[in-house]
């Protein structure tokens, strides 16, 4: 099949099967299945760009690279809703709406508020072709490559009456379950976590690149449909049509007759909405009728015809009973306020984190304090203040530990972060234990049959002490081994490893050498280096052995690497107890060595150090660099006597040309660089 048609076909069959999953909830194939495709369609594209349209699902992958996002004005103002916390305030909006369309009948459409970012999404010819943050209301930031990653919003809408151009406004959210998994990384390869997320979601969408946005998932609410050629008579009519083209509209709204039932519809959602899988603040109340909606007008802020009812914020006073100190695989020590339990957005909270010494000190906590808790971004329960009127007179302060908990190690702080930490990399229990459970996890090497109470128990037996300990159990040390762990409530129990436990640790330690390098780096557990960097260093470096002789200077060249994971990853490899565990890791048979290294052997750039400078034609500037790996070259970012080879686009800088030319470093254009990969 030309390769024209197949792209063509292609496109049609994975929009269709994103679709299916993400807007019908309907799984037509395996995921295995549907990645074949979509790497099919990237290869197809690279090897024939001219080709790529618009409308593509490799733009839901990511990659480029935005620098500056241009400002775009709105061609109908984004107004801001007024907001109440008052069911008077309610009445008060409904007597107005009936005076001011007397003689007309009207409706409300009730719907959730969901807790994100506002977007502005154009579409040309049924082709999404520019999408627009708020902003300030008249013009925001065109940010369509990012908007793209999200798989729920349509790159191509077809249907009944789908006009030449029309505009869709809706809600960028962060899933909460996307969030706390983004979350729980970021703890555990030692950063801090985000807030809440909403201010995740915005930061999100205006990252530079597209790719990491793909990673977050996230979401998209639609709940306006406007443009010329748009001929609806009502806010219900916009969101079925909405629904027809394939926009994945949140169900929960509802028409009411009444303010009688708008009140209704908000008592029945106050507590409801927690069980969600998104944050929501409140409910939107919009008069149903386009033609009422014209009637009423709008202010110079916000439109006359629809207001928000947002609920309180769900906090609670409790008493603060103590405060405990846990120490995580980085040696990160995490102070948890233990509370007198308390119910709050219908779950019981009985801890909080505190995050560290800073929080403990601004807020000035005493033992014994009324404080009062609030579930941040409805997830993560938080102290947010203390209620000082009620502080006990022989409250004592929180005073932090200057030892760790677990082992006694006098803490350090790194210097420009908040966290203190315990030193004590080898004999520090819960570290040790974290890094070995970090290095089976999933997403590491996948090793489900070895959970935290069969590991806690080899390494007090004194068959773990770290990763590569792994590697040396066999079935006679295994064999009914009585193992011994602690339970939640500071007691020890024990159990014996019987024949089926031992054959499938041994299953899965052996299974687990098959996992693929980018795998294998993650799982070492190096500080600030999650999944992405992981994948990120290993297609970028190709072996371990390359790593390793990278400088920091040489990291830092590498897109979205900076400056505190150049310093950690190029600090992993100088401590000599990693590079003992590594040596042991290898002697293991595991893969220190990217799939690609192969194919790569043979690559027409391979073992040469590439610049590419300047625009090109049939290569974005991602894209040409991808090429670059792909075909064996190592890429660096400024020429100099050990260069092999500058790939000069138009516009290239003069300096870079002049720098080239006198050190007699080959230069060649896109043409040739084609036709030498084409092997012409």
């Amino acid at each position: 099949m030309e390769p024209k048609n197949r792209i063509e076909e292609l496109t049609d069959k994975i929009n269709h099967y994103n679709t299916q999953y993400y807007i019908n909830d309907i799984s037509e194939i395996t995921d295995f299945e549907f990645d074949q495709l979509l790497e099919e369609l990237i290869a197809l594209e690279e090897k024939h760009p001219e080709l790529k349209k618009p409308e593509s699902p490799s733009q839901r992958v990511g990659g480029g690279i935005t620098k500056k996002f241009q400002v775009v004005e709105h061609a109908t103002p984004m107004l801001s809703l007024g907001n109440t916390y008052s069911k008077d305030e309610l009445i008060e909006f409904d007597n107005r709406v009936r005076k001011e369309i007397e003689g007309h009948s009207y409706t409300y459409l009730c719907e959730l508020k969901f807790d994100g970012v506002a977007i502005s999404i154009k579409y040309e010819n049924g082709i999404l072709n520019k999408a627009v943050t708020r902003g300030d209301g008249t013009k925001g930031d065109l940010i369509t490559n990012n908007v793209k990653t999200i798989k729920t919003i349509p790159l191509k809408v077809e249907g009944k009456n789908v006009p030449k151009k029309f505009e869709v406004r809706g809600e960028i959210y962060f899933p909460l379950k996307e969030f706390e998994k983004l979350n729980a990384e970021r703890e555990d390869i030692g950063e801090a976590p985000f807030a809440n997320p909403r201010n995740t979601a915005s930061g999100t969408l205006k990252m530079q690149d597209s790719s990491i946005v793909a990673s977050r998932n996230l979401d998209c609410n639609p709940y306006f449909l406007l443009g010329e050629e748009i001929s609806i008579e009502s806010q219900l009519q916009g969101l079925e049509t909405l629904i027809s083209w394939g926009f994945k509209v949140n169900p929960s709204y509802k028409i009411c007759s009444s303010i009688d039932q708008v009140i209704e519809f908000i008592e029945t959602w106050r507590t409801k909405r927690f069980d969600l899988p998104m944050e929501t603040d409140g409910i939107v109340i919009k008069v149903n009728e386009i033609k009422n909606q014209t009637l009423l007008g709008a202010t110079a802020k916000s439109p006359r015809w629809a207001i928000a009812y947002k609920y309180p914020s769900e906090s609670q006073n409790t008493i603060l009973k103590d405060v405990q100190y846990q120490v995580g695989r980085t040696g990160a020590i995490t102070p948890v306020a233990n509370l007198v339990p308390t119910t709050i957005a219908g779950t019981i909270v009985k801890r909080a984190s505190l995050h560290n010494a800073n929080e403990i000190k601004r807020l000035d906590l005493h033992i014994g304090d009324t404080v009062l808790v609030e579930k941040g971004g409805e997830i993560i329960p938080k102290v947010t203040e203390v209620v000082l009127e009620k502080r006990p007179k022989n409250a004592s302060p929180i005073v932090y530990p200057k030892n760790c908990p677990a082992c006694g190690s006098g803490l350090v702080i790194n210097e420009g972060e908040a966290n203190h930490y315990c030193p004590n990399w080898a004999g520090c229990l819960p570290q040790v234990k974290g890094r070995i459970e970090h290095f089976v996890s999933k997403n590491a090497m996948d090793i489900d049959s070895l959970g935290s109470e069969t590991i806690e128990g080899l390494i007090n037996k004194g068959l773990l002490s770290d990763m590569a300990d792994l590697y040396a159990l066999d079935h006679d040390r295994l064999i009914n081994l009585e193992l011994e762990v602690s339970t939640d409530k500071d007691q020890s129990v024990k159990r014996r490893l019987l024949e089926k436990s031992v054959q499938n640790i041994l299953k899965g330690i052996e299974e687990s050498k098959s996992r693929p390098f980018e795998k294998v780096l993650f799982a070492l557990g190096i500080r600030f280096v999650g999944q992405t960097t992981a994948e990120v260093l290993a297609s970028h470096f190709i072996t371990l052995e390359n790593l390793m002789k990278a400088n920091p200077e040489e990291l830092e060249e590498i897109h979205t690497i900076g400056k505190r994971i150049a310093e950690s990853v190029h600090g992993y490899f100088l401590e000599e107890q990693n590079l003992s565990i590594i040596e042991r890791l290898r002697k293991a048979e595991l893969n220190f060595e990217s799939e690609v290294r192969i194919s790569d052997r043979e690559g027409p750039l391979f073992g040469k150090k590439v610049v590419v400078s300047g625009v090109f034609n049939n290569f974005s500037r991602e894209g040409i660099k991808d090429s670059v790996r792909e075909n064996g070259g190592k890429l660096v970012s400024s020429i100099s006597s050990k260069t092999d080879l500058v790939i000069a686009g138009e516009n290239m800088g003069p300096a870079k040309k002049e720098k080239a030319e006198k050190l007699g470093i080959k230069m060649i254009g896109e043409s040739e660089y084609q036709k030498m990969i084409e092997g012409i």
